[in-house]
């Protein structure tokens, strides 16, 4: 298979049709590292929306448990993405999402605006650090996913095209980022946890390779100092300089799903979706009750 067999394969395709086709193709073939670091950057700025993210350090989850948390929402959305939305352990996914939502109260706009991250900030992130932009094709295909997605969440008013993801972004953030102590601690903790993974002599660049990746609206919601320049334009030079080097290997034959990449830690034994997350008790103040892992279900 040459480099762009792949993405002739999607043209043929139909993103209404064939999204969660196109969806895996793009994610787990085309650009996986891309795509979970995209990620990991569209969960992280909705903690600068203060409601979200003092809702998220109420819980301890984000702080006292960071990989746990971090580990369980990239297990919920692998299975989503690699089993379906018709398949059980799909149909389990779901379930567990809603009903941790429903547990803690979060309303129609934030459930909305996270959605959008989802499909603005991977686009966003493709096209200056992969090595090709993403097609028109597999931009239809994220549309029709995550609009699929958001309908099984019950998440209403769903934007109905990319360019209407795009403005309900630009619009909420605009209205929503700013300053809550709690999103901070959130934010802090996440900080620390992609440290974590990395030898503790390169924690302290890890951290601030990571802030030069955020921009100026994300930077002064949390408070913190931007960037020298210099760093700023070394870190993202880096970045795109992988994406050209990406572009001259081979492409990849295998699938690369979330519960396979070396950041996920928390269940060597192995997992039941089922048990992924938290389970909110009610009249406890969204107290999450701990369960046991397990082998795959």
């Amino acid at each position: 298979m040459r480099r762009y067999d792949r993405l002739r394969e999607i043209r043929r395709l139909d993103p209404e049709r064939d999204f969660l086709r196109i969806y895996r193709l793009t994610s787990c073939y085309e650009f996986p590292w891309d795509t979970v670091r995209a990620l990991e950057l569209a969960l992280y700025r909705t903690y600068a929306v203060p409601r979200i993210g003092r809702l998220l350090a109420r819980t301890g989850e984000f702080t006292g448990r960071t990989q746990k948390r971090y580990d369980d929402t990239a297990l919920l959305l692998d299975a989503i993405l690699e089993h379906g939305f018709d398949s059980e352990r799909g149909r389990v996914a779901v379930r567990r999402v809603n009903q941790m939502h429903r547990g803690y109260g979060i309303g129609n706009d934030e459930l909305r605006y996270v959605l959008c991250t989802f499909v603005v900030v991977p686009r966003r992130w493709i096209d200056a650090y992969g090595w090709r932009r993403l097609s028109r094709h597999e931009v239809r295909a994220s549309v029709a996913y995550y609009r699929t997605l958001g309908r099984h969440m019950g998440i209403r008013d769903l934007p109905g095209s990319y360019e209407e993801f795009e403005r309900c972004l630009d619009a909420y953030e605009a209205a929503h980022f700013g300053w809550d102590e709690g999103g901070r601690r959130v934010a802090d903790a996440t900080l620390g946890l992609v440290a974590s993974w990395y030898p503790a002599p390169l924690a302290g660049l890890v951290r601030d390779a990571s802030l030069a990746l955020l921009d100026d609206a994300l930077l002064r919601a949390f408070r913190y100092a931007p960037p020298k320049p210099a760093v700023r334009t070394a870190v993202r030079t880096a970045v795109r300089l992988r994406g050209r080097a990406v572009r001259l290997l081979p492409p990849r034959a295998k699938p690369r799903y979330a519960r396979e990449n070396p950041q996920i830690k928390s269940y060597p034994g192995g997992y039941r979706v089922s048990e992924l997350g938290t389970f909110p008790v009610a009249g406890a103040g969204g107290c999450p009750v701990a369960r046991s892992g397990g082998s795959p279900s």
